[in-house]
């Protein structure tokens, strides 16, 4: 039985710990959570029971203004405070009685105001897909990026080219980053209702966004452009054996190991910032542009757009689509059209009717 602060403060964790693997919660999440809590302690030099309302809203304040993290970070350590002071306080936990038992205090947990998230999206309006033209200049300028660096002479160039394939797998398969750099060569297989693609007509996606304390999702996406089979199929055949070890990675690094976000993210970023492309541009956009360039541009359903990018609802992949004005103008010379045919078609006499 706990005594003093120190040991109910470290009892609470652990207890909590446990209550999280019962509900099946993964052993990441956990420790994450923990490292929250731990955090405001270390910050406050006191223990939960003694924690006040303007000092948690200092400390997140200070996240913000002086540490700038991400709001997406800062609402996550919120929850995971409001998430460990309600089971604290949970009468079916003996915390609260122990502390005043203990230690003749009562635990009055504080209510932790989280930042606003109005809605699941980009992350700033700013951000946006690549128009079709954009896109394919950028995927010209990393071809020829591996062709710069092998003229002169320097290390890279096969790096450049698995980044250049990845680019591209990325937006024909609507990837997120995560997704992509954990892909293997045996998650591609044949769609027995699209032979044409061969051996790389579906793949496998096993590391897709998890709901919380959940595992990966997974989900099946069918190939739709017939350019990205054979790129998928020159980059195994040709570039992925010129590894010393790959180690069934897709895109692996040269040893071996899973392919860096960052160093990718890197890599995009100077390609965009060489092409002086306009602003809103990030790596997530090449998912971005496949949502909208498949419904708009190719004319799939929203329904199949929403399974090919792993979407809960559709409301999400809606979010996500976002409709060119090249896409506009043709559909509304598409409505206009058809509506004046039908209008000349009313005034048109028919056919065999006297004259």
């Amino acid at each position: 039985m706990p005594i003093d602060a120190e040991s109910l403060s470290a009892a609470m964790l652990d207890g909590w710990a446990h209550a999280q693997l019962a509900q099946g919660f993964q052993q990441a999440t956990i420790t994450r959570r923990a490292r929250s809590v731990q955090r405001v302690i270390d910050w406050s030099g006191k223990h939960p029971w003694h924690w006040q309302q303007q000092e948690a809203e200092d400390f997140f304040a200070e996240l913000r203004g002086v540490y700038h993290l991400a709001p997406s970070t800062v609402r996550a350590i919120q929850t995971d405070i409001g998430l460990f002071l309600a089971y604290a306080a949970d009468p079916s936990y003996p915390w609260a009685a122990h502390c005043e038992a203990l230690l003749g205090e009562v635990f009055v947990p504080i209510a932790p105001r989280r930042m606003v998230h109005r809605q699941e999206g980009p992350a700033s309006p700013g951000k946006r897909p690549f128009s079709p033209d954009e896109l394919q200049t950028f995927f010209d300028f990393a071809d020829d990026e591996v062709e710069r660096i092998l003229r002169s002479g320097r290390h890279g160039a096969l790096a450049a080219y698995r980044d250049a394939v990845a680019f591209k797998t990325m937006y024909a398969w609507g990837l997120r980053r995560r997704e992509l750099c954990h892909l293997k060569v045996v998650d591609f297989s044949r769609n027995a209702r699209a032979p044409r693609f061969g051996p790389w007509g579906a793949l496998r996606v096993r590391y897709g966004k998890a709901m919380r304390g959940s595992p990966s999702k997974q989900r099946t996406v069918l190939t739709v452009f017939d350019w990205s089979t054979e790129t998928i199929a020159d980059w195994v055949h040709r570039g992925l054996p010129r590894f010393e070890a790959s180690n069934g990675w897709l895109f692996p690094t040269e040893r071996g190991a899973v392919l860096d976000g960052q160093a990718l993210l890197r890599r995009f970023r100077r390609y965009v910032d060489a092409l002086d492309l306009p602003d809103g541009l990030d790596l997530h956009s090449l998912r971005r542009a496949y949502a909208t360039h498949i419904q708009l541009e190719w004319g799939f359903d929203t329904s199949f757009a929403q399974l090919q990018l792993g979407h809960e609802h559709a409301s999400t992949t809606a979010i996500y689509t976002i409709a060119s004005p090249d896409y506009r103008a043709r559909e509304l010379d598409r409505v206009l059209g058809a509506t004046l045919e039908r209008a000349t078609a009313l005034r048109l006499p028919h056919q065999g009717a006297p004259r």
